[in-house]
């Protein structure tokens, strides 16, 4: 029984950073309890007692018949960092420490933003919810790969001896991709400006630039503070297209990948995380100033 208590705390805890991480977003219908049961190999006793506690916490919530669907507003912890999987650090509590300040200041390098996206929009709630006190300025720069720059990813994977058209596929996918790009940018855009809009925060600026680079690793800076970088996964995947079809693909995974936290020490500017804390930021201004496309 003990084990399974213990197992049940892993799988709390996994499922709590699928959420703030992104993976299982606002409005997404948990898997079945029998799927869970079979991924995390315990009895469906303990997936239930699991998703009650999340029930309780207010991340998800349950209709008979209807399975477990993640709460459009999530609850927020500021200060506290969820308990995750060994060798993760989660996105949700980094941007949580940068809205429990009066000015909120990210500088962010990403694929497709699908994660930022979810983070800006729980943030949002919350100060609307009066969850958190609302900042005094909010300030967020985005570098994302241009129109024009070819996506290495998503790739369909076929057979070798199919007679499918792959670059068709390709095509396809990489449409995808980009409307991906669009949508949750153009979200968390309009999701931020409506607090300055409805009184809410006295400044919003969301700028966004596109650069001829593709990322192999997200990058996400509070400046002078802390950053976090991890490397997208290469993963093999079935991708669902608008028409309900289906397409086998490479594609990339941000969501779930390992972060590694960066810490300036103030003390010690010559200190490792300090240094590289400055190169990635220097990085980033450098970026930002030497493209400026429409």
């Amino acid at each position: 029984m003990s084990e399974e208590r213990g197992k049940g705390a892993i799988i709390l805890a996994t499922l709590r950073s699928r959420i703030s991480d992104g993976e299982y977003r606002p409005g997404y219908h948990l898997p079945p309890q029998r799927a869970l049961a079979e991924e995390f190999e315990v009895s469906r006793d303990t997936i239930q007692r699991v998703l009650e506690e999340l029930k309780t916490e207010g991340w998800i919530e349950s209709r008979q018949g209807s399975g477990s669907t993640v709460r459009v507003t999530l609850p927020i912890h500021v200060t506290t960092q969820p308990k995750v999987p060994p060798g993760r650090i989660a996105l949700g509590p980094f941007v949580a420490r940068a809205f429990a300040q009066s000015v909120v200041e990210l500088d962010v390098f990403t694929f497709t933003s699908e994660s930022l996206d979810t983070h800006m929009r729980v943030q949002s709630d919350a100060i609307r919810n009066g969850q958190i006190p609302a900042p005094e300025r909010i300030a967020i720069r985005i570098l994302l790969p241009s129109e024009s720059t070819e996506l290495p990813y998503p790739r369909a994977r076929v057979p070798v001896d199919s007679t499918a058209d792959v670059k068709e596929l390709d095509r396809i996918l990489q449409a995808r991709t980009r409307e991906i790009i669009r949508r949750h940018t153009s979200s968390l855009r309009y999701a931020l400006r409506n607090l300055k809009t409805d009184g809410l925060v006295p400044e919003v600026v969301v700028s966004v630039r596109e650069v001829p680079l593709v990322p192999t690793h997200k990058l996400y800076l509070r400046r002078g503070v802390e950053g976090l970088i991890g490397p997208y996964k290469i993963v093999e995947r079935r991708l669902l297209m608008e028409d309900d079809t289906e397409i086998d693909a490479w594609d990339v995974l941000g969501l779930g990948s390992t972060l590694i936290r960066l810490v300036h020490d103030e003390g010690d500017p010559n200190a490792v995380g300090s240094v590289f804390m400055q190169s990635w930021q220097d990085w980033f201004d450098s970026c930002w100033h030497r493209y400026d496309l429409p």
